[in-house]
């Protein structure tokens, strides 16, 4: 496993300058692809304006034509000015409830990226998150490249150092101390992966819609795995594109993550992606308790888990009426 580990280094991990913006536009204007890019948005004023003008004046407005089809917002319930700011900026901003009202939507990371695809038509999507500061425009370049200018690559991660504070290397600590951990030792082949549970990624869209969602933060470990098992190692890659600066969240917050991502391991652990096997699961305890220091000693804080996912969107019937159409 480790000989197969270190091919797909070697094969399929890449830098963001081994491929100029030119290249991808040629490769773009000859196969005639599509690329929609999604910011999941959760009351990121801030940080939303300014990634949205990057994408649109560096890959919408400069370029001869456009690398970027489809710049889409998607605000899960924001009370700050995230929605305005991004549409000042030049995004198309989708309110979360409004994509398929049909179903009722849950809070969630992963239930944006889900609803996303009936928001977005592009051949490829494109995740990027809403927080990241001094954004560049090649996270989205590095991530889209390999799904212009290789036929046989589906699924691309960006990769990145992390910092936290001064501390360079540092950031990612869910990453360190759970995702890495249970990559290693039961998806072995993904082992690779420098950034597993990075936001930031790009898919072709028949195998995005194919593959179930998680509604909370366990979704990219989830779309990983899934993603592995549906069309293997070697669709998959990584592109290095430079530094990642974000808002770093707080240990409890942290260890609510961590459950999540746990917990959806264990989902997949449990159902084997034996052939034909439908996404469900066993039950588990859905819940995470966590200590704070009261007037009268420590106090437990319970918060639910993440438990649900969302099944692949072609399986919707309005997502399936609409590619028809």
């Amino acid at each position: 496993m480790l000989e197969e580990v270190e091919r797909w280094l070697a094969d399929r991990s890449w830098s963001v300058a081994d491929r100029p913006l030119d290249q991808l536009l040629a490769a773009k204007r000859a196969s005639g692809t599509t690329v929609s890019v999604v910011l999941p948005a959760l009351d990121e004023e801030a940080t939303v304006g300014a990634i949205v003008e990057v994408i649109r004046r560096e890959l919408i407005e400069r370029p001869p034509f456009p690398l970027v089809d489809e710049l889409v917002v998607v605000d899960s319930g924001s009370t700050d000015r995230t929605a305005e700011v991004a549409a000042k900026a030049g995004a198309r901003v989708v309110h979360r409830d409004e994509i398929l009202p049909r179903i009722p939507a849950v809070p969630g990371k992963g239930e944006v990226l889900w609803r996303s695809l009936l928001a977005t038509t592009g051949d490829i999507v494109c995740f990027v998150d809403a927080d990241l500061r001094d954004f560049s425009a090649a996270f989205v370049t590095g991530i889209v490249g390999p799904l212009l200018t290789e036929p046989d690559v589906q699924f691309v991660k960006a990769m990145y150092d992390r910092p936290l504070g001064d501390a360079p290397g540092q950031g990612g600590r869910v990453t360190e101390l759970v995702a890495r951990p249970l990559l290693n030792l039961h998806w072995p082949q993904l082992a690779g992966f420098v950034q597993p549970l990075g936001g930031e990624y790009a898919v072709r869209r028949p195998l995005l819609e194919r593959l179930p969602f998680p509604v909370g933060y366990g979704v990219e470990l989830g779309l990983l795995v899934d993603a592995l098992h549906t069309v293997g190692l070697d669709a998959l890659a990584q592109v290095d594109v430079g530094v990642r600066l974000h808002r770093h969240q707080d240990g409890q917050a942290l260890g609510r993550m961590a459950a999540a991502i746990y917990r959806t391991a264990q989902l997949r652990l449990s159902r084997g992606h034996s052939p034909g096997h439908r996404w469900g699961y066993p039950q588990v305890r859905p819940v995470l308790t966590q200590f704070e220091r009261g007037p009268d000693g420590f106090e437990p804080r319970t918060h639910a888990v993440d438990t649900e996912e969302r099944p692949p969107m072609v399986e919707i019937e309005e997502y399936a009426v609409r590619r028809a159409a």
